[in-house]
């Protein structure tokens, strides 16, 4: 059974059940994707120790420590969270993976051929919930070996309002929902930033700050909702042929973070 966590302030609230988040509110306005919506499946993930697909290269990862096995965005959503600590404004979850350690691939038989997923490093995986007024941040911390190559995306869904007229904006850039629905499976790609803000059109506009990630992708397919997700790296221009050359190395921890800033 899953349990559910709520976290409150004087203005905003918070869901999260298993670490993910189902809802965040500003006096009642709900601005997360729900879970059975047109859309998604989710309402929030994370893409660890790959983001992308891997199933034109076989689904091989090279590493130093040999091949690994890697659907999809990765094996980290194939674990369970553990609840490590809880209060009135904030909660703390933690994945732990053992190396080598196959795992069941969700997605076979009917989105993959590979059964079993697995990584040749240990690693610990921190999502943590801290509540703030009219703001949300969550940090995520991972403990690896010094020189772990990895990639870390983090997936959350945003609802909008149905009508195809929202918009984002950057330093640099204006994106509209149009601009997102063709870039289509590949994903919209805002590189070299740590800020974006999504204009709603009814109610607040809602600011993302990360620390860590430095790009975004942006993904939908329906006017309900939107997919704003910082990223390490963007792989729809590589060959899935995955290798230390174009990911992340692990420093023993490695910290990020992503706000969520009701305007």
């Amino acid at each position: 059974m899953k349990s559910e966590i709520q976290l409150k302030n004087s203005n905003c609230s918070v869901i999260i059940t298993d670490g993910e988040l189902l809802s965040f509110k500003k006096e009642d306005i709900e601005f997360i994707h729900q879970k059975g919506s047109r859309g998604w499946r989710n309402s929030d993930d994370e893409m660890f120790p790959i983001i992308g697909p891997t199933s034109k290269n076989n689904f091989n990862v090279h590493t130093k420590k040999g091949i690994a096995k890697q659907d999809q965005h990765g094996l980290l959503r194939e674990l369970n969270y553990s609840l490590v600590s809880i209060n009135k404004d904030s909660a703390n979850f933690i994945k732990k993976y053992k190396k080598n350690t196959k795992i069941k691939n969700s997605k076979f038989p009917k989105k993959s051929s590979e059964e079993e997923l697995f990584w040749p490093y240990d690693f610990t995986f921190q999502k943590n919930f801290k509540l703030k007024k009219d703001l949300l941040k969550i940090e995520f911390i991972i403990i690896s070996e010094i020189g772990m190559p990895f990639m870390l995306g983090y997936h959350p869904a945003f609802l909008l309002s149905n009508s195809g007229k929202e918009t984002l904006e950057t330093e640099a850039l204006k994106i509209s929902i149009k601009d997102v629905y063709t870039a289509g499976s590949h994903a919209f790609p805002v590189f070299n930033s740590d800020k974006i803000t999504l204009k709603n059109i009814d109610k607040n506009d809602l600011k993302i700050t990360t620390k860590g990630f430095n790009n975004f992708m942006l993904w939908t397919e329906v006017d309900n909702m939107l997919c704003i997700e910082p990223i390490t790296q963007y792989t729809s221009y590589t060959d899935q042929k995955f290798s230390e050359k174009n990911m992340s190395l692990s420093k023993g921890i490695n910290r990020f973070s992503v706000q969520f800033k009701i305007l």
